[in-house]
C-alpha cells in the first residue's frame, strides 16, 4: 500500500499462517534455543505443557502477514522503531494466525520534505480468536517515490 491509501482509523486484516512444529523448531534452534521452544519431552513437563513458539518467532510472522497484506510494493522503506511488543498467549504447533492492523496516526515530516511517518498498531490472533501479540510501531515512507 501506498502511504497516500493509508489513513488513521484504517483496519487492515491479513491472510493466516500456519505454524508447524518443524518451523518452530528450527527457529528456535538457529535463534532462541531456550528447553521450552527446542525440547518436546521438556517442554511437555513445563509451565506451558509443550512446545511454544519464540516471541521473536511471532513477530516474524507477524511481519511476513504485515508486509504481505500492506508492505509489500509499498513506498515504506524504513522503521525507527517498534515502540511496545506484548506477547500475549503462547503460540504452538499447529495455531494458525491472523493480523490486524490498525493505523494510528500519519503525518508527513516538517523537516524532510518527501517523508511520511506512519504509527500503527499490530494484533496477532489464533484461530481460537486469543490475542498472542500486540507492537506499536511506526513505518517511514519516501511519499515521492515511484510504484515499484
Amino acid at each position: 500500500m501506498r502511504f497516500a491509501e493509508l489513513h488513521t482509523g484504517q483496519t487492515i486484516e491479513t491472510g493466516s499462517y500456519l505454524v508447524t512444529e518443524e518451523e518452530l523448531l528450527r527457529f528456535a534452534e538457529a535463534y532462541d534455543p531456550q528447553w521450552f521452544h527446542v525440547d518436546p519431552e521438556a517442554a511437555s513437563k513445563g509451565r506451558f505443557g509443550g512446545l511454544i513458539a519464540s516471541g521473536w518467532h511471532t513477530c516474524a510472522i507477524a511481519m511476513r502477514l504485515g508486509v504481505d497484506a500492506a508492505l509489500k510494493d509499498s513506498d515504506s522503506f524504513a522503521s525507527p522503531g517498534v515502540e511496545r511488543i506484548r506477547w500475549l498467549a503462547p503460540v504452538r504447533p499447529g495455531d494458525r494466525l491472523s493480523l490486524t492492523i490498525e493505523v494510528t496516526g500519519k503525518r508527513r515530516s516538517e523537516k524532510q520534505p518527501g517523508l511520511g511517518i506512519l504509527s500503527w498498531r499490530w494484533r496477532m490472533f489464533n484461530q481460537n480468536a486469543e490475542e498472542v501479540l500486540e507492537l506499536t510501531a511506526t513505518s517511514l515512507f519516501d511519499v515521492n517515490a515511484t510504484a515499484r
